[in-house]
């Protein structure tokens, strides 16, 4: 009897040493925005793949705090972090000291999703302004410098710096004032009390539906599906400077520095396999946003590029966060 014991014991050990360690994706942002409601689909569609991936939500310093932590870790395979353009392409630029280097110090898994921005106008201003397209505006602003303002969610924000990479490329003048994160920015506009803004399209397209706010165009480098009608900024502005605009939101998975390619493959492999599933498709589309499952290497070249973009945009609207 003891003998079975014993051997039931072992035999027990043996399986519970068999299972894979906990994967630990770090959220670098509160619970219950894009990234994290992603996250945790994402977290229960490669379980039975990867094993247990358990969501661990570490917000602040505008991202840097969860990335640095998934920095730091052991670079095995079992804590990754969902990084974002904050934490990869601008906070590089926008923060005086930084706790890591977004491109060393990070193992590129794959790209997760983008999330277009939006050009948005009152659209009883916009009637008053007679402004329907980018060329209306663009052409209005020139007429009128420093007439026009936009609202973001606070300096360094992604629609503060859109705003700032619009007026470059169009060679136009208009105010910005930031507020207190989106929603208030949003607000001020819907009550006229700002005259455009560069918002979430998720975010935005109740208030565009209910006529409340225009669509003027779109920021990325294609028409978003959820959108069609909505051109971009690229394509009604070729004729004022803007013709090679884009940028966007978007969110992607890291593990730590010198991670083995094995690992890398595997997690990327699974991953992207979720991301491809009906599952994820349709979480995706529910928050317009849409995936740029990508290899380690696309998704690695995507990041630099992105962050090389970002050191002028960053500089040009002068936010900096000591």
């Amino acid at each position: 009897m003891r003998t079975l014991l014993i051997s039931a014991l072992f035999a027990f050990a043996s399986i519970a040493n068999a299972q894979p360690k906990p994967i630990r994706l770090i959220v670098p942002y509160p619970p219950g925005g894009p990234l994290d409601t992603v996250a945790r689909a994402l977290a229960d569609k490669v379980h039975d793949t990867l094993g247990s991936v358990i969501v661990d939500n570490r917000p602040g310093a505008g991202g840097n705090l969860g990335a640095d932590l998934a920095a730091r870790a052991a670079p095995d395979g079992t804590t990754i972090v969902m990084g974002a353009v904050a934490t990869h392409a601008i906070n590089p630029w926008l923060f005086a000291k930084m706790p890591y280097d977004a491109l060393r110090d990070f193992t590129p898994i794959t790209g997760v999703a983008q999330v277009p921005n939006v050009l948005v106008m009152n659209a009883q201003n916009a009637d008053k302004l007679g402004i329907r397209s980018v060329a209306d505006l663009v052409a209005y602003a020139k007429k009128n410098p420093g007439k026009l303002n936009y609202g973001s969610g606070g300096n360094g924000s992604a629609g503060h710096l859109a705003g700032e990479m619009f007026k470059a490329q169009a060679g136009v003048f208009m105010v910005h004032i930031p507020y207190a994160g989106g929603s208030p920015a949003q607000l001020a506009l819907i009550s006229g009390q700002v005259d455009l803004n560069f918002d979430n399209l998720a975010a935005a397209s109740a208030n565009i539906k209910s006529g409340k706010l225009r669509a003027i165009a779109v920021t990325t480098t294609a028409r978003s599906s959820a959108m069609p009608e909505v051109p971009t900024i690229a394509e009604g502005g070729k004729a004022v400077g803007l013709g090679g605009f884009a940028i966007n939101t978007w969110f992607g998975l890291f593990g730590p520095a010198k991670m083995p390619a094995d690992v890398t493959q595997k997690l990327n492999k699974a991953f992207v396999d979720a991301l491809h599933s009906p599952e994820l498709k349709a979480r995706l589309s529910t928050l317009m946003a849409e995936s740029i499952a990508s290899t380690p290497e696309q998704f690695g070249a995507f990041v630099k590029s992105e962050h090389a973009k970002y050191k002028g945009v960053v500089k040009a609207s002068g936010a900096t966060v000591e």
